[in-house]
């Protein structure tokens, strides 16, 4: 036996101090009758002595404390060297496989001392590989006991291959052509489960003892790539679990021509299989990424390529200036379908035409400039693609066109039509739109007809329920087909396409909202939007049955290299669902603008470790070691848990050695040794079968992510009612927010008076909670002293809360509204002055729904000279989240409670300006001035709270002196 911790056997040298501590106990209580005379003529004035422990009660607790230092001690008993026989032939099998890269020096060292010892005792060797085989490939693994000489030049060779194992097919052959005259199995194992185990260690099986040989040294893990549109999650980290510690894994993030772009560290908790990989890094950077591999283990497995179909495309959505709407607004469903998948910038047509874009989409009446269309067609004409959708402002323009019915010699010798891509426009078009469906139409709303061979849309299936209601009509050409992309089934244009210089301009003749079709409500808006951002970028990524020819693969140690010559050309539809073999090695396929990549992790969601097939053994041929820790802290524990119980009962007046005088001394004793037992089993338990939850007697087995815990049993009813609950609120002072129903303005509500609190107690006196959202009407107000309320456009008070506030004023509270933002008429006028807010569309009315019916005081606009601007810090501007704009109080004398204001009316949007994220960062931007800006900010919202705090105290006359005094500094 050795110790992992010998220093802990220290603890072995206060056995005597123990001895010393539990050899007494007290004496037992003895029983006494009632009546005093008896009790004073018993009476002996003499020193009473305690009595000893029983020898057998001090041995049991000598023997919990020394288990109790043993198992601290983590005693390991080693394991046995496994003896195997001299004689007949050694059948060596081999994982050879992607997975045994990690450990592959020091698998093949170890084959190579197998198979020395077999030299020297005069043995033949069969050598078996597990890994799959191609069909073209000459199997050298025959079954026929060859030379160790012969065997040592394969090893030598052998290198581990990119792709898994095939242990059903390495059954198959075993059973087929059975070698003879086996002596001894040795396997080399990876240690994963796969299909087919259960075969192949019958078939190992049948040839005698096997002696399994695993590296557990070496932590199989490999890397997977991440679903489509995950964000910055690029990979998965997935490994066989480990419960006893956490384990630190390094991922680097590469360029093609093997630059670093980043390092980043992946811990994978105890007992967990599987870990994201996050990489952020800016889209510009991040598009250069070629391949993820981990720095150790590294192999195959262990490295994930990135093909032309992981880039986020940069794509530039104009803007008119005008807010967009949700579900209406004509960028709602472009920037939904294009999110996952590009890199999107948003503005007007100057903005986007200064960054470096290839794509711009441009919605219904955003080109109605001139001037704009003068830049956007020079900037199409140095290469960029224009992306045009219609409406209405594109159905009621004027557009020059070419009766339909001339010839073609009199378009040519008499009236030539201007060219339409000085509009902008691909195709010419007529006036006005056309209705396929409504009630004042005959005709239906058309479907779409399937995409030509031509058309960058081509293989996209079409949706039955994807119906075009109105659309504007290009005026017929004799080579109108020849720029059609994508038509309706009446044979109408819908995506027409017309090249200008070095770009392209491409039409939609349907709106990009629901108005004109539910095409944007469907997954083919999604996919065409994706082709035409692809196709803008010279990208062509198939997804039918094309055919992909390797290119580079990946060999057996994760390097980048020219495929084997049994690597085949592989579909694109089948990329998704095809393992890597030898005919499909992982690697690129395909041509550079159409690149596919096959990883070979794709098909590993997760490690599960495989049932041994013999007797497991470590490179050193000895069995594993056997912890003994655990055990001895089960033994201490239901050791002193039986010491209890004794003592319980020696207290009770039980005599060991001697008959029980009552039969309820005997059913006693039952009771506390069966409970004994109970709580050994249940302390036992967990080392069976893993982490559980102890309720009462119930154990409850706990998730995997989760450590087990113990949760006390819940406390018996009794007669007496349980006190109630007091509020935080009531033990410590809070501020609170009103609760809008909006998740992201609570969020930012709860954020801002935690920084505000924060802020307030490293700077006063004041000691302030972390602030509780309330519902007015249903939370008692009154523990809080400033309250404050976001205005949303939907506010609607109901009656109740607004009984519940005017309580809340009236006894003392202050209400801070803020409309985070001015509505769009009033902040016209306050652009006039100089300040800027936030558009905050409807909260003008929505302020006067909310105060209608609360006791508002006559208000006026707050200077520096009012009580607010100097009750700690002397401001003289208010600012929040943008500068500039009024804060209304209490006319002064006009306000009850001390002339104290009930209330503080503003549009500033203090909240974002207070707002602390959990990391103690502040997410929001605050304008014009920033950090001096939430500096201020922060002043005005500790002075808010003192001034809900104190009142008019600073009114008093005593402080005027000071405040003179500051004012003079």
């Amino acid at each position: 036996m050795i110790f992992l911790t010998p220093l802990a056997l220290l603890g072995l040298l206060t056995l005597p101090l123990v001895w010393w501590l539990l050899k007494a106990t007290p004496p037992a209580a003895r029983p006494q009758r009632f009546p005093p005379i008896q009790i004073l003529r018993q009476l002996r004035a003499r020193e009473s002595d305690v009595a000893r422990s029983p020898l057998w009660l001090l041995l049991v607790r000598l023997a919990a404390v020394c288990l109790l230092v043993l198992g601290l001690a983590h005693p390991v008993l080693p394991g046995d060297r496994v003896q195997s026989t001299d004689h007949g032939t050694l059948l060596l099998v081999v994982d050879d496989d992607m997975l045994a890269a990690s450990s592959w020096a020091q698998r093949m060292a170890t084959a190579r001392s197998i198979v020395e010892d077999a030299a020297h005792a005069h043995r033949r060797v069969i050598l078996l590989r597990t890994a799959a085989v191609g069909e073209t490939a000459i199997d050298q693994d025959t079954l026929t006991p060859r030379d160790t000489n012969a065997v040592l030049q394969d090893l030598t060779a052998l290198h581990p291959q990119p792709w898994g194992t095939d242990r059903a097919a390495t059954a198959q052959r075993l059973e087929a052509h059975p070698p003879a005259d086996i002596g001894s199995v040795f396997y080399l194992a990876n240690g994963v489960a796969s299909s087919g185990d259960a075969a192949f260690a019958t078939a190992l099986r049948r040839f005698g003892k096997v002696q399994e040989i695993r590296f557990t040294e070496n932590p199989v893990a490999a890397l997977v790539p991440a679903p489509p549109h995950s964000g910055s999650i690029l990979a998965r980290l997935v490994a066989l679990p480990d419960p006893t510690a956490p384990r630190a894994f390094t991922v680097r993030v590469h360029t093609q021509d093997g630059g670093t772009l980043a390092v980043v560290p992946v811990t994978l908790p105890a007992g967990a299989s599987s870990a994201d990989v996050p990489v952020d890094l800016p889209n510009t950077v991040k598009n250069r990424i070629d391949q993820i591999a981990l720095t150790s283990p590294s192999g195959p497995a262990a490295t994930v390529l990135l093909d032309e179909g992981d880039r986020l495309r940069p794509v530039g959505l104009m803007t008119s200036g005008a807010a967009d709407t949700p579900l209406i607004g004509p960028l709602f469903y472009l920037r939904r379908a294009l999110a996952p998948t590009a890199d999107l910038h948003e503005g007007t047509g100057a903005a986007l035409l200064a960054q470096p874009l290839s794509i711009i989409i441009a919605p219904d009446g955003t080109l109605t400039d001139p001037a704009l269309r003068k830049k956007i067609t020079e900037w199409v004409k140095n290469g960029g693609t224009l992306i045009r959708f219609a409406g209405p402002a594109l159905a009621g323009a004027h557009h020059d066109t070419t009766d339909a019915q001339a010839t073609t010699q009199e378009q040519t010798d008499q009236s030539t039509p201007s060219d339409p891509t000085d509009d902008l426009l691909p195709v010419a078009l007529l006036d006005g739109s056309r209705q396929l469906g409504g009630t004042m139409t005959w005709g239906a709303p058309q479907k779409l007809a399937p995409f030509d061979t031509n058309s960058p849309f081509h293989g996209l299936p079409i949706p039955a329920d994807v119906t075009i209601s109105r659309q504007v009509l290009a005026s017929p050409a004799a080579n109108l087909a020849d720029h059609s992309w994508a038509k309706l089934a009446d044979g109408t244009p819908l995506v027409t396409h017309s090249s200008l210089g070095k770009g392209e301009i491409v039409l939609f003749h349907i709106s990009s909202t629901a108005d004109w079709s539910n095409l944007p409500l469907s997954g083919l808006f999604v996919a065409m939007l994706q082709r035409l951002t692809d196709h803008a970028n010279g990208v062509s990524i198939p997804a039918d049955d094309s055919m992909l020819v390797p290119v580079m693969t990946l060999d057996g140690e994760g390097v980048l290299g020219p495929p084997p010559p049994s690597a085949r050309g592989l579909k694109a539809s089948a990329f998704a669902n095809t393992p890597v073999s030898p005919a499909h090695p992982p690697g690129l396929y395909g041509p550079r603008a159409a690149r596919r990549a096959l990883n070979a992790g794709t098909q590993l969601d997760h490690m599960a470790p495989a049932l041994p097939v013999g007797t497991l053994t470590n490179p050193a041929g000895r069995r594993p070691d056997t912890p003994l820790g655990r055990y001895c802290l089960i033994a201490a524990a239901m050791l002193l848990l039986l010491d209890a119980a004794l003592v319980l009962l020696m207290r009770s007046g039980f005599s060991f050695g001697k008959s029980p005088r009552r039969p309820k001394q005997a059913l006693s004793i039952a009771l506390l040794l069966s409970s004994t037992l109970a709580a050994g089993y249940v302390h036992a338990e967990p080392e069976q079968h893993g982490p559980s939850t102890t309720i009462g007697q119930q154990t409850v087995p706990s998730t995997d992510n989760q450590p087990a815990s113990t949760v006390a049993p819940p406390a018996p009813t009794t007669s007496a009612a349980a006190p109630s609950s007091v509020p935080g609120a009531a033990l410590e002072t809070r501020l609170a927010y009103v609760l809008t129903g909006h998740e992201d303005v609570d969020a930012v509500s709860r954020q801002g008076l935690q920084g505000l609190s924060d802020y307030a107690n490293a700077r006063t006196s004041a000691k302030l909670g972390h602030p509780d959202g309330v519902r007015p009407g249903q939370d008692d107000l009154s523990y809080y002293p400033l309250l404050y309320w976001p205005i949303t456009p939907d506010a609607r008070p109901t009656a109740a809360q607004t009984a519940a506030l005017t309580g809340f004023m009236a006894h003392g509270g202050i209400l801070l509204i803020d409309t985070q933002g001015q509505d769009s008429a009033s902040q016209q006028n306050e652009n006039a002055n100089g300040s800027f807010a936030g558009d905050a569309p409807g909260t003008r009315s929505a302020l006067r729904r909310v105060t209608s019916g609360l006791p508002i005081p006559p208000l006026a606009p707050m200077t520096d000279h009012h009580l607010l601007a100097h009750t700690f810090y002397m401001l003289h501007d208010f600012p929040g989240r943008y500068a500039g704009q009024p804060v209304w109080v209490a006319r002064e004398g006009e306000a009850e409670n001390d002339d104290v204001s009930p209330v503080i009316i503003g549009s500033a949007d203090w909240a974002h300006a207070w707002a602390v994220d959990d990391s103690g960062n502040t997410p929001f931007a605050v304008i014009p001035e920033g950090a001096d800006q939430r500096q201020l900010a922060y002043r005005f919202g500790v002075n808010a709270v003192i001034y809900a705090l104190t009142g008019n105290y600073k009114a008093d006359q005593v402080h005027v002196p000071m405040l003179l005094k500051r004012l003079g500094e």
